[in-house]
């Protein structure tokens, strides 16, 4: 295939911003396509605290009447490969990327609006623009409407194919109407096979609607998104664009999560020497004041790094409670989220401080450590798009327990005693108790070396690199473009790419 031009815009990317597995991949899937032979600009605020560039450009981008004095700085991710700083101190540079505490700001409407139009506007100059916009999430969802409208005749982008990735469909950038003339919208968008959800204008509807492919961040997700279970209100929506969906599994950064090569870790091991784990569970029981006793280090090890919501299953564990201190494990957790979580754990861990590890917060080698520390990974949430850390498991030889939803049914083949093969443990009900019989499942099998050991090789064997989703990425660019050659004439259907079906 031959090389394209890509213009990504995203409202995080590592090594830049990050609030969750948006930013993982919007870091990561530019620098991969570069390495496919790809031009990739990625485009994304410079909020407080982003440093470096240089300044190539200015403009005056201008939204619902009111215009911004907007810097553009280039950083040099890689070769063929770019990030694109967009800077307005008014709108970017606060404490936080997307609200205070847990309340958002009340401008995010114009803040990512204004990320939209900034993004084609750079793209735009030169006259030789993308031959692909790609979108990601909610929070850059009016860039495919701004590229079908306002764009639409712009030298450079006039022929562009839009592709708009959904990561997490529960967040759906819902505004009131209101909004609609502040953001050069008008009115005849304003229905359902435009950008009304419900009395509101939603972000993400209208990056689903003006999109020639709409992509999702594992195969699973696209199906489930697509139910009322899984929809979150969007599964018609979805479901009048089924032809158009497709999910892709996210990658992992083999550079960076690699026991062999994990400069977190007290001692490499691989494969063929797992038993140099240990000395990273040793690490991590003493960094979290564990107790380094015979009896505490035989102990199996199960591992969280999370946000503490009840999409993460939290409030099954919470069901549990002391239920778990049952289970001949220690568990050790590192993250953040509702207070009620929160202290549930730290009771927890009053109670039975040789058998509770917590550390509230993130902590980069906290997290590797938990990695390479833990015998097993527990992930039991309610739905997940993707997920990342059961990869990353994996990859470390530590065994995951997940229920089987979205990426973790992908990633993870359920251990039997039929089979005497997979690569980790699954629960379908989402249930105290499936949770509970499946971790359960997991500690008996430890107890045979050569059968755990197995389960540990297998899943260290997978490939969950970027370098295949990538490919996969550049398979629905092609498929983008060639849609939006046959693309109808003007008009709010074929602009929001409804007459294809």
């Amino acid at each position: 295939m031959r090389a394209r031009r890509i213009l990504m815009v995203t409202s995080e990317a590592v090594p830049f911003a990050k609030t969750g597995g948006l930013g993982d991949v919007a870091g990561a899937l530019p620098l991969a396509l570069a390495r496919l032979g790809h031009d990739v600009t990625l485009v994304l605020p410079r909020y407080r605290g982003i440093v470096g560039g240089t300044v190539t450009a200015r403009a005056p981008v201008t939204v619902g009447g009111r215009t911004f004095d907007v810097t553009f700085a280039e950083h040099s991710l890689a070769d063929r490969a770019r990030a694109v700083f967009v800077e307005c101190a008014d709108l970017y540079d606060r404490a936080e990327l997307y609200g205070a505490g847990n309340t958002d700001y009340p401008d995010n409407a114009v803040r990512f609006a204004l990320l939209a139009r900034a993004a084609l506007e750079f793209g735009a100059r030169g006259g030789r623009g993308p031959e692909i916009v790609h979108a990601h999430d909610w929070q850059a969802g009016l860039t495919p409407v701004y590229l079908r409208t306002v764009f639409a005749d712009r030298p450079g982008l006039s022929g562009a194919a839009c592709v708009f990735t959904i990561h997490n469909l529960a967040y759906q950038g819902l505004f009131p109407s209101v909004w609609m003339p502040a953001l050069d919208l008008g009115w005849d968008l304003f229905g359902i096979e435009g950008v009304e959800f419900w009395g509101k204008l939603s972000f993400l509807k209208a990056g689903i609607n003006f999109s020639e492919i709409i992509t999702t961040v594992s195969p699973r997700y696209a199906q489930e998104i697509q139910t009322p279970e899984f929809g979150f209100g969007f599964d018609g929506i979805l479901g009048r664009r089924r032809k158009q969906v497709c999910g892709i599994l996210n990658g992992i950064d083999v550079a960076v999560w690699d026991p062999e090569r994990d400069p977190y870790l007290p001692k490499p091991y691989g494969p063929e020497t797992l038993s140099e784990k240990v000395a990273s569970k040793r690490a991590l029981l003493e960094t979290l004041g564990l107790p380094l006793t015979e009896t505490v280090l035989a102990r199996p090890v199960v591992g969280l790094v999370s946000r503490m919501v009840d999409q993460k299953g939290f409030d099954l564990l919470a069901a549990l409670g002391d239920r778990l201190l049952g289970l001949d494990a220690t568990f050790v957790l590192l993250g953040n989220g509702e207070d009620r979580y929160q202290a549930m754990w730290q009771s927890l861990r009053d109670g039975a401080p040789d058998r509770i590890g917590v550390r509230f917060g993130f902590d980069e080698r906290l997290a590797h450590l938990i990695e390479a520390g833990s015998d097993i990974f527990l992930m039991p949430s309610r739905f997940e798009p993707c997920g990342l850390n059961q990869m990353y498991s994996l990859k470390y030889g530590t065994v995951p327990v997940v229920r089987a939803v979205g990426g973790l049914d992908d990633t993870i083949e359920n251990w039997t005693p039929r089979t005497g093969a997979g690569t980790g443990f699954k629960f379908k009900d989402y249930q105290p108790e499936a949770l509970r019989a499946t971790l359960q499942q997991a500690l008996d099998l430890i107890r045979e070396p050569k059968l755990w050991r197995a389960v540990q090789r297998a899943g260290m064997a997978k490939d969950h690199s970027w370098a295949s989703s990538a490919a996969e990425y550049v398979k629905v660019y092609e498929k983008a473009i060639r849609a939006r050659k046959m693309a109808p004439g003007p008009g709010l259907k074929a602009q929001a790419g409804l007459e294809d079906e």
